[in-house]
């Protein structure tokens, strides 16, 4: 089943800073990257990929450069600012509190386990 896309509209900018946080990466290499660290589950395209990177390299979260390939073509490579990571160590750690409480309502929220029959010896 396909995530929600409000789901992947709220966390983009961090998958995407997260994906060229190690790295400098061009664009169709972070949709490789993320489609394969999800195992599929994020099926990123490049529709929905390029205005992300801009409005990211707009805020100076992100930096590009060009290289020329072996084929003699040019290639956008993308790499994050310290302003970028900066950003994303803060993301990193609203995430995981927010995964974390979601995840403690989830468990209080399902199924109630059966008590256990008090066993009483004395009797």
């Amino acid at each position: 089943m396909p995530p929600d896309p409000e789901l992947i509209r709220g966390t983009l900018n961090t998958i995407l800073l997260e994906a060229v946080s190690r790295r400098p990466m061009y664009g169709y290499e972070i949709c490789k990257s993320v489609n394969a660290r999800t195992q599929g589950y994020f099926d990123l395209r490049e529709g929905s990929l390029y205005p992300a990177l801009h409005r990211l390299e707009r805020d100076g979260l992100l930096k590009s450069f060009w290289e020329m390939t072996e084929a003699g073509r040019r290639r956008k490579y993308y790499q994050i600012t310290d302003a970028g990571a900066k950003v994303l160590a803060r993301k990193r750690d609203d995430w995981r509190q927010f995964a974390t409480a979601v995840e403690r309502v989830l468990a209080t929220m399902g199924p109630q386990p059966q008590p256990l029959p008090v066993f009483n010896p004395v009797e």
